[in-house]
């Protein structure tokens, strides 16, 4: 266990807030003090909600006395990223557009996590529009990785792994469609999950049937995503997907994996830094000593790079193209150009994706009744430069556009897979690399058991940002 109160796991800060050997308020005020300390440097949490995180932390105290804990997140600093509702806050999506667009209810998501009993601090910043899996827009500005502040933390929940990594908060939410979970919990050493579209309701939203993004959880272990994911999780008739039933609080995620199958994955016929497959070949005796049976094997992912960006593209269009194009360049040029692709899209390139999308399906199906899990690299390159948007160029290969070099997350989504991302170790040069571990549709909870396995395993939790070097940058700042 850390000795740094805020970095300990969040099951074990629920522990103590419920047996009252730490307070709602205590806890409360000593991530705000960490925000205060390191955000001026990483710029995660953006938008701040002091006063009623307070009032609320207060009302906890008095109530854990009185009738006992609120709820299984009882006393529990979060905050949402700055897509999702939360009534009283601005959601902006990272847009000028919508600067003063104040909520006026709670999303489904953070409705739940306050039944549960946490306490809200305020937003995580986010791409503009959640497009990208970088973390910057021209509302807030760029968010930095905790481990190396000239790097971004990923995108597009990049505030919430940023905050998270540093103690700010103990568990937070995201959203994927391309990764946006995975691949900044992979540049931040932290969990993210993607979970089965459906587990989690994605309430409200402009477009029920689209299933490629969803909303999830993520924390510093597997252990503390399952305890948000049960708080979140369960049906909502307002989403046609969310039929799963409530997962039960989960006491333990120990598992025996010996004998369980997997298939080990590599490149997926793509390009990666060398040192994201380097990272990925020295995790692969990790897995194996947990007796897990390996067997190289690629998923079936021809046409899918098609079938994403055509699914993607047409629902841009559909959902935020007439606001864009009103908007005109007061919205950034990676947002324009994808709207302006998705009113390209035809009937026949939709009906195309759609059928190709259902044989890819079956296909998968047919992996996972030979494979209970598949293991894969998260992203395709290192944390890369905060300032720069995107990756131009991996190994020689230049990117088509901002989506090419997140093709190892996006292509999964195609699946209706959960997936997460789990700190697998650190490259020579201190960087962090998650592995990508995908499972079954429903089989969100067989995700994150393997994945509570192998944080035992590579034990990448116990290196932590250097909150020192973070203070004194912000000591710095101008």
């Amino acid at each position: 266990m850390s000795d740094d109160l805020l970095l300990r796991p969040a099951t074990e800060l629920a522990r103590l807030l419920r047996t009252r050997e730490l307070s709602a308020r205590e806890l409360l005020e000593t991530s705000i003090a960490r925000r205060d300390e390191v955000d001026p440097v990483l710029n995660a949490l953006v938008v701040r909600d002091d006063e009623r995180a307070r009032q609320r932390a207060g009302e906890l105290d008095d109530a854990v006395v009185s009738t006992g804990p609120v709820g299984p997140l009882h006393g529990l600093p979060t905050a949402h990223k700055d897509l999702l509702d939360a009534a009283g806050l601005v959601t902006s999506f990272g847009s000028r557009v919508f600067a003063d667009n104040v909520a006026r209810t709670d999303s489904v998501l953070a409705a739940r996590v306050r039944a549960a009993g946490a306490v809200r601090v305020g937003k995580t910043n986010t791409a503009e529009l959640g497009a990208g899996s970088q973390t910057h827009n021209p509302l807030f500005g760029v968010t930095r990785n905790p481990y190396d502040p000239t790097r971004t933390p990923g995108g597009s929940s990049g505030g919430a792994a940023a905050a998270l990594a540093t103690g700010m908060v103990a568990v937070a939410d995201g959203s994927d469609m391309g990764g946006s979970l995975r691949n900044p919990a992979s540049f931040c050493n932290v969990v993210g999950l993607r979970p089965t579209p459906g587990r989690v309701p994605n309430v409200p939203s402009r477009d029920a049937w689209f299933d490629l993004s969803v909303v999830g959880p993520m924390g510093r272990r597997a252990a503390d995503v399952a305890l948000l994911l049960a708080a979140v999780s369960g049906p909502d008739s307002r989403d046609p997907y969310a039929t799963w039933p409530q997962l039960p609080p989960v006491e333990g995620l120990d598992r025996d994996l010996s004998g369980v199958r997997a298939a080990w994955g590599r490149d997926l016929g793509l390009p990666y830094e060398p040192a994201v497959l380097e990272a990925h070949d020295r995790a692969r005796p990790g897995v194996e000593s947990l007796g897990m049976v390996l067997t190289d094997a690629e998923p079936p992912l021809r046409g899918a790079d098609e079938v994403f960006r055509v699914l993607r593209g047409w629902h841009m269009a559909t959902t935020i193209g007439d606001a864009v194009e009103r908007a005109g360049d007061a919205v950034g040029p990676m947002v324009r150009g994808n709207v302006a692709y998705g009113r390209t899209v035809t009937a026949a390139q939709l009906a195309a994706a759609q059928h190709r999308r259902t044989a890819l399906l079956q296909a998968a199906a047919g992996l996972f009744a030979d494979h209970d899990y598949l293991f894969l690299p998260v992203s395709q390159v290192l944390p890369f430069d905060a300032d720069e948007p995107w990756v131009r160029e991996i190994e020689g290969e230049v990117m088509p556009d901002y989506l090419g070099w997140m093709r190892s997350a996006y292509l999964i989504s195609v699946l209706r897979v959960p997936a997460a991302s789990v700190p697998a170790g650190f490259t020579p040069d201190g960087l962090p690399v998650g592995l990508q571990v995908v499972g079954r549709p429903g089989d969100d909870l067989g995700v994150l058991q393997v994945a509570h396995a192998l944080e035992q395993v590579f034990r990448a939790h116990e290196r932590t940002p250097d909150l020192t070097a973070l203070r004194h940058g912000a000591d710095q700042e101008p």
